[in-house]
């Protein structure tokens, strides 16, 4: 009689499977979120803004102003009494220029007032009398200019003077770099002094010259100085990036509040007493990021000089910024932080604070009545480090790389438009309705929306031409026949300054992809599945299911958990299979005996991933097996894809191997039992061999030290002391399949 053996080892492959269909199918379109404050760059705003609630609404116009970049950098900016003309003090050249807006500003002129023997002018002030104060690096010299001419001149004993402040009593403070300190100036007595080319390092012949020491600090540099309504002077710092008050007379700093790695690049105080303060997180200073191919405060240029300006910088800027409120009466508070951008400079229009910033020329804001951030049109130029206010809701910029002016206009009426950057909509799909969630205080005819796609990933190449949207009646935006992978979305549009458009979506159906046989296990024959109770439905669904479903957990679940018995016979096949988009799949699973055509179907269009059959009503011999995959419901008829794959060969074998020869021997004190075997399908698998002792023996390693046909002799060697009550051995030699043929052997001990 056959013995079915089942190898101790047998790997089922049950425990890996995962990934089965879903029972229940998805919609098979999608929907692609657009959130403005997200997806739209500050450059691709036009009379618009993006407010951090992902809204779009009205907001200012930026222009450039033409005009050939008047110096290579500008430091600072500041109004030169006439309303069209303001001061710009530059660098390498060391040159202070008075710059002329037209009446429509939309160009400049520009003329050089004086040069200096310093290359950088980073303070420029203008005194009530015409004459102009200036700061330079890096000789630390202080210079006051009466028509094209230094008349005065001090070189402090600092490398660098970072801002200027003119106080109400007639004198004028100035914030130094390396060391950090302050001095103040009494203006007439300096005048007096006249120019000294030396470097003065003695106090006392400082104050001969009407300078004296306000006040120090530990750190390196004074970055700012402003003017507080109750007679205080707040003082920004670097590298740690600290801000101190100093009593109207000077004296000793109180620290107002405390960073590590920081630099404090503006202040504006409020005339409640408030003080407004930004902070620049970051490893490197404002001037090496305004001048990357320059040294700090060296004017030294690593290269030689273009006269043809660099384009705007487009590497991403990892540093962080940081907007701070400190009440007249109170704590701190942090109003904003943005992530790489560095706020240079910061002004308030009404109920909104301004930003001018980089390192992709942004203009950031931020309303304190709604307390949320907002991003405005941005510069074709990297860094806008200069924000004077020009009133009727204009402001002048400074802008650098590449260098020139731009205005930022509140009151401008006209054209609005804004533009996305590139939105992946994660597979070439096919474009459906884009419906916004809410359109505020505008007409839906007063809009005009287009789109365009591409399949590459490149901005500026590939992409189709712009295509309108036409408004349905049901509130959604169309355009027919449109595919591709990444769209852009541009909105045009006049409206008033409170008009909102809320987040808007753009619903795609993606391509049909074919489904994926991920994975194909015939086990072990002579195992058969006992399918574990699908657990019942919860009658409560949790929020997490809503917001992120667990596709097909409970019946990945259930397989796993199935028990699996030895039967004789029994054959279990699984396999894994995954659908990209998530479609619904079913499954049909055949065999075909080797020289028949004839497909024999054991799963028949089934949502199960597994097969479980009777070997036994079956001939011997190699099957090829067959899986066909299809999508159905939701999937419309006409759209359902099918693929079949074929799959491993099966090997039924209910035969029991032959036994050619079968020896047991004495060699001395050892016995030897020997067995020679055949099959004519499996590999033989091994040898059992029972002593009528109790010894009982399996030998998995044929003599020739290879298991790999299906003819093969297997040796076993055992000492004549261990079986010495033996009489007669059973030997079992069986093959892969499990059969088993079995012999006994009598023993002359």
């Amino acid at each position: 009689m056959p013995r079915l053996h089942f190898p101790s080892a047998v790997f089922l492959c049950v425990a890996s499977f995962a990934g089965l269909t879903s029972l229940h199918g998805e919609p098979l379109s999608r929907k692609t979120d657009i959130d403005f404050y997200r997806d739209v760059p500050s450059r691709n705003l036009k009379g618009l803004a993006t407010r951090s609630d992902g809204r779009l609404v009205a907001g200012p116009v930026l222009r450039d102003l033409a005009a050939p970049p008047p110096a290579d950098i500008l430091w600072c900016l500041e109004p030169a009494g006439d309303p069209a003309k303001f001061l710009v003090g530059t660098g390498p050249d060391g040159r202070i220029l008075e710059l002329t807006l037209d009446a429509t500003l939309a160009a400049f002129t520009a003329r050089e007032i004086v040069k200096l023997d310093d290359p950088q002018v980073f303070a420029v002030r203008r005194l009530p009398d015409g004459a102009i104060l200036a700061g330079t690096s890096p000789k630390g010299a202080l210079h006051l200019i009466r028509e094209g001419a230094s008349v005065a001149r001090v070189a402090l004993p600092v490398d660098s003077i970072f801002d200027l402040l003119l106080l109400d009593d007639g004198t004028a403070l100035a914030a130094t770099g390396n060391p950090g300190r302050i001095y103040r100036l009494d203006l007439a007595k300096f005048a007096a002094a006249g120019v000294n080319p030396e470097k003065t390092t003695d106090n006392a012949a400082l104050a001969e010259r009407g300078i004296t020491l306000f006040g120090e600090i530990r750190d390196r540099n004074v970055r700012r100085l402003v003017a507080l309504a109750d007679g205080r002077i707040a003082a920004g710092s670097s590298p740690k990036g600290n801000l101190y008050t100093f009593a109207a007379a000077g004296g000793a700093p109180v620290i107002l509040h405390e960073h590590r790695d920081a630099e404090v690049t503006d202040l504006l105080p409020q005339p409640n007493g408030d003080l407004f303060a930004t902070f620049v997180f970051t490893t490197t200073s404002n001037e090496a990021r305004l001048t990357p191919s320059t040294p700090a405060g060296t004017g030294t240029p690593t290269a030689p000089r273009d006269p043809t300006p660099p384009p705007a910088t487009i590497e991403r800027f990892a540093g962080r910024s940081t907007v701070m409120l400190f009440p007249a009466k109170g704590f701190p508070e942090t109003i904003t932080t943005r992530a790489n951008t560095a706020f240079y400079r910061l002004a308030r229009h009404a109920d909104t604070l301004l930003f001018a910033g980089g390192e992709q020329g942004e203009i950031a804001g931020y309303d304190l009545k709604a307390r949320l951030p907002l991003t405005y049109a941005g510069s074709a130029s990297a860094q806008l480090n200069g924000l004077v206010p020009l009133g009727d809701g204009k402001f002048l910029l400074l802008r650098n790389n590449v260098p020139g002016l731009a205005v930022l206009d509140f009151a401008a009426s006209g054209p609005r438009e804004m533009e996305t950057r590139r939105i992946d909509l994660g597979v070439p799909s096919q474009l459906g309705a884009l419906r916004f969630d809410r359109i505020r205080n505008l007409a839906a005819s007063a809009l005009s929306a287009e789109i365009r796609v591409s399949n590459g990933t490149d901005d500026v190449e590939g992409w189709t031409p712009w295509t309108p949207l036409a408004a349905d009646a049901d509130g959604g935006w169309r355009a027919a026949d449109l595919r591709g992978r990444h769209a852009k979305l541009r909105l045009t549009f006049s409206g008033p300054a409170n008009l909102e458009i809320d987040r808007a979506a753009l619903h795609t159906l993606p391509q049909n992809r074919r489904p994926v046989l991920q994975d194909f296990r015939i086990v072990a024959p002579g195992y058969s599945m006992i399918p574990a109770r699908e657990a019942l439905p919860s009658p409560a669904t949790s929020l997490s299911q809503l917001i992120s479903p667990a596709k097909d957990e409970e019946r990945r679940r259930s397989l796993l958990s199935s028990q699996v018995v030895m039967t004789p016979g029994s054959q279990i096949v699984v396999w894994t299979l995954a659908d990209p988009d998530g479609d619904t799949l079913l499954s049909t699973f055949s065999i075909r005996r080797e020289g028949e055509t004839a497909w024999t179907d054991l799963v028949n269009a089934s949502k199960d991933n597994h097969a479980q059959f009777d070997t036994r009503n079956l001939p011997d011999g190699t099957y090829f097996t067959r899986l066909i995959i299809e999508e159905t419901a939701p999937r419309p008829v006409a759209e359902r894809l099918r693929h079949t794959v074929e799959t491993d060969s099966l090997v039924v074998d209910n035969t029991p191997p032959e036994i050619l020869a079968a020896t047991a021997r004495r060699e001395g004190d050892i016995l030897i039992v020997s067995v020679r075997g055949r099959d004519a399908l499996s590999l033989l698998e091994g040898l059992e061999v029972v002593f009528n002792s109790g010894l009982r023996e399996e030998i998995t390693q044929p003599a020739d030290g290879v298991r790999d046909g299906r003819e093969e002799t297997f040796t076993l060697e055992v000492p004549i002391a261990r079986i010495s009550n033996a009489t007669s051995v059973e030997v079992t030699l069986y093959d892969a399949a499990g059969n088993g043929t079995a012999r006994r052997l009598q023993l002359g001990l």
